[in-house]
Formats: structure tokens, sequence, C-alpha cells
């Protein structure tokens, strides 16, 4: 299955909230407790922020049938050789199908320039583990991260062109 890449819109806030709450309840089950998650959501993806984003950050859709199913969002760092990979969400019924891979790949092409890409994932994510691990992300290092009073342990990878 392909969907179409995108950049994101301003008309798209209301569909990227909801892939945002819908994913991260699935990606973060078990990991990171609810109620810390609607805070951050709520937060990280209120309008205000969004809008924020769109303009000041690379922020793409994937969409199939005229609707976002995923985006993927990249930060460029102050060393324009690097950038940071802050997310990658799909709803889950389109995991696995090639449309996270598009995501990833038209951020990296749209950033030429950019010789390093960094992640941070959870340890408990297997899933995003593994899908990194599988475009030859390498881990760099691990760490606790604490997390709106939540200890995550997190594993930071990077991508090196």
């Amino acid at each position: 299955m392909t969907g179409s890449i995108r950049s994101m819109t301003e008309s798209d806030i209301a569909q990227i909230q909801h892939v945002a709450k819908t994913s991260w309840q699935t990606t973060y089950k078990g990991i990171i407790p609810l109620d810390i998650q609607e805070n951050f959501i709520q937060m990280a993806y209120s309008d205000e922020n969004l809008k924020k984003r769109m303009e000041t950050t690379m922020f793409l859709v994937a969409e199939v049938e005229g609707k976002v199913i995923g985006f993927s969002n990249v930060f460029p760092l102050k060393n324009r050789k690097k950038a940071e990979l802050g997310a990658i969400y799909l709803f889950e019924e389109f995991q696995g199908k090639g449309i996270g891979t598009q995501l990833l790949n038209e951020s990296i092409n749209q950033l030429p320039d950019v010789k390093k890409l960094y992640v941070n994932v959870e340890k408990d994510n297997k899933t995003g583990l593994f899908f990194y691990k599988a475009k030859g992300f390498k881990i760099e290092t691990e760490y606790d991260d604490l997390f709106n009073g939540h200890v995550l342990k997190t594993i930071r990878m990077v991508l090196e062109r």
C-alpha cells in the first residue's frame, strides 16, 4: 500500500491531532501512563504548537484516500548537517505497509545536506526500535529520560548518510 506524502497544511491540524492521540495510545500503552500521554498530546499537538511546527520544521503528512493517516516531523539542529526526527506516527492499521518508510525517505530526500539524522526511541517501544534498526539507524546511547514526571528508558539512534 502506498500513501501520498505532502507537507502539512493548517487544514490538517484536527486530523494530525487524532493520529497523534490514537497512535500514542497504541504505541505507549503500558510504557507511559495515559494521563501523562494526554497532557503531553494536548500541549505538543495544540493548534498553536502545530501551526508553529508547520512554519519552523519539516512536517509531512501521509494520506490514503484523502485522509491523513500518519505524519513525520523533523527539526533542524544548529549544525545544518544534523537533524532530529521528532516523530513518525501512523494509525496502527497502516503500520507495516511501507507508509512509515515513505515518510522517512521523503524526510531524508528533503534534507540533502543532512549527514546525521537522530531519533529518540523508548526502549520498550519494540515496534519503533525494529523500524529504525531496519532503516539503518544505529544505537548511539541509552539514558533515563524524565518525561512529565515519569522515567523512561530512552535509546538515542543515528542514521549516518
